[in-house]
Formats: C-alpha cells, sequence, structure tokens
C-alpha cells in the first residue's frame, strides 16, 4: 500500500452555484490560475469544467478548454490535467411530449462529449458510470453511449477516471473493465452526497469501496459539509481523496473557501492520518499515465 495520497482539486465545476461566491473561478484566466496555484499547495490533479466567461453557466466550448489547458501547460505547472466530460449528458422531458427535450436539455452524441478530448489529449478525463437523477434533470449515460466512449478514451492513450454516484455504477465499470475497454488499473473517483444518488456516509464508502475490483485506485469526496469528512475517511482506508469548489463553497460556517484553502486544509487532514499528499509524479505513476519525458 502507497503512502501517498493523490488528492484532487475540482476547481470549478458545472452546477448553477457560482452566484453564492464573491470570487468564483469562472473565466479561462481563473480556472486555470487556481489549478496552478492548487498544485503548489498539494493537488497533484487538477479536475476542470469550463464556464462561459459572460454568463458563468457551465460550457463545453472546446475553445475554452483548449485555452485553460494551454496556460496551464505554459505555465510550467506539472499538475496532472483531468477534463471533464459530462457536458451534454442532461435530458429533461418536454412538457407536451416527454421523449422530447424540453428546456435544459444538453443531449449529444457521445463523439461530440469527447471533441476537446481528442485535441487536447489530457492526462486524465472523467467518464460518468451510469444515469442518475441530477438536479431536475436526467444525467444521461446509456451503456451503449459508455462503451464508445471508453473506446475512444482509449484509443487516445488518456486515462479515464470513472467516476460512480451509486453502487450499481461500479458493477457497470467493471463489466467494462472485463470486456477490455478499460485499460489497468482503473482509476475509480466514488462521487458522495450528490442529491438522488448515494449519500456521502461511512457505510456507503465501505459499501462502494467493498466493490471495486482488486488492484483499483480509488478516491472520494463528499459534496459541501461533508467534504472534510470523506477526505478523512478515505485517507485512512488507503484511498485517494478530492476537494475544490466544485464540491464545497465554505471553509468554515459563514466563510467562503479559496480552491487552495480546501487543498491546504485537505493536506492537513491527510497528514494526520500518518500519510502524504502525491506529487504529480508519484500520481502519474501509480495511475499508469504516460507524460513526456517519463
Amino acid at each position: 500500500m502507497s503512502n501517498e495520497v493523490i488528492l484532487t482539486c475540482a476547481v470549478s465545476g458545472g452546477h448553477g452555484n457560482q452566484g453564492k461566491h464573491p470570487d468564483y473561478p469562472i473565466t479561462p484566466k481563473q480556472i486555470a490560475e487556481n489549478c496552478i496555484e492548487a498544485g503548489k499547495a498539494g493537488a497533484a490533479i487538477a479536475h476542470i469544467h469550463v464556464r462561459d466567461p459572460e454568463t458563468g453557466v457551465r460550457s463545453g466550448d472546446p475553445a475554452l478548454f483548449r485555452e485553460v489547458v494551454h496556460r496551464i501547460r505554459d505555465s510550467g505547472s506539472d499538475i496532472l490535467i483531468n477534463l471533464t466530460t459530462s457536458e451534454g449528458a442532461r435530458f429533461v422531458p418536454g412538457r407536451e411530449q416527454a421523449g422530447t427535450g424540453g428546456p435544459g436539455t444538453t443531449l449529444v452524441q457521445p463523439e461530440e462529449r469527447l471533441r476537446h478530448i481528442e485535441e487536447l489529449k489530457p492526462d486524465i478525463c472523467t467518464l460518468d458510470m451510469g444515469t442518475f437523477n441530477f438536479g431536475e434533470a436526467v444525467f444521461v449515460n446509456t451503456p451503449d453511449h459508455l462503451r464508445i466512449m471508453a473506446k475512444t478514451i482509449q484509443n487516445l492513450g488518456v486515462k479515464p477516471e470513472l467516476e460512480v454516484f451509486e453502487p450499481g455504477h461500479v458493477m457497470f465499470s467493471r463489466k467494462l473493465i472485463e470486456e477490455g475497454l478499460i485499460d489497468l488499473p482503473p482509476m475509480f473517483q466514488l462521487c458522495l452526497g450528490i442529491p438522488h444518488a448515494a449519500p456521502a456516509v461511512p457505510e456507503v464508502l465501505s459499501l462502494m469501496k467493498h466493490l471495486l475490483p482488486e488492484g483499483a485506485n480509488w478516491s472520494a469526496f463528499g459534496i459541501s459539509r461533508s467534504e472534510f469528512d470523506i477526505v478523512a475517511q478515505s485517507a485512512a482506508q488507503q484511498g485517494n481523496c478530492r476537494v475544490g469548489l466544485e464540491d464545497n463553497l465554505y471553509l468554515d460556517k459563514g466563510r467562503f473557501a479559496t480552491n487552495v484553502e480546501l487543498v491546504e486544509r485537505a493536506a492537513r487532514i491527510i497528514r494526520e492520518t500518518g500519510r502524504e499528499p502525491a506529487t504529480s509524479a508519484q500520481a502519474a505513476r501509480r495511475l499508469g499515465i504516460r507524460r513526456a519525458g517519463n
């Protein structure tokens, strides 16, 4: 077992909470700078969504991803870059015809969700391993679409982070591994506390960890007030951790956080469990990520 904990910072996210925080990273420059600073504070991985710079609303625009990635790479930061592929998966039934998407629907073909991955070839990209109710929409990830995405990601040589929001998602992930669509060792993110999905409680963390295939790398996060509880539980169980403004806006009650502050507190908690935050190079080796010069 490794003593190093791979710490991810999810700097922005795709939710609508940006208006609730006075200094939320929205523009590509702000998002990139948050990633770079998180790396200096102890994060080995930056998990990245992008937003329309004018409205702050989530976006799948490859040009925005391109600017963020280039800014990070040009800075000399060695933080591992993890790009989301979640945009384009929401469905809201229409009022007149339930089978026709109503306002809020963003569904696109799986290839469309990977345009920025094909162009930028990040170290890691997410792969959301199932469908569930997400806010007032359905977050749609069908088996056929996931197979298409997994095979494309594999062919690109990018590491998929298998995001699992409930135990059934773990079981489907195991099926894709058995089918040879996910290279070993797999990388799992246990996503806990999202409304209508798995709660951020020790029993669920233990169950989902138990269902993982042998030899899997795994991380977990909890949203809002559960964020640091899950950091402690995950680190104590030889797991990895994630924090960031995507998951939680506050450092303490009534005090807004920055991404750096969230990473710094997570690093302290990790050390309290007797472990150390991994460097980006250590994380890349453990995850089986080949980087230029390695």
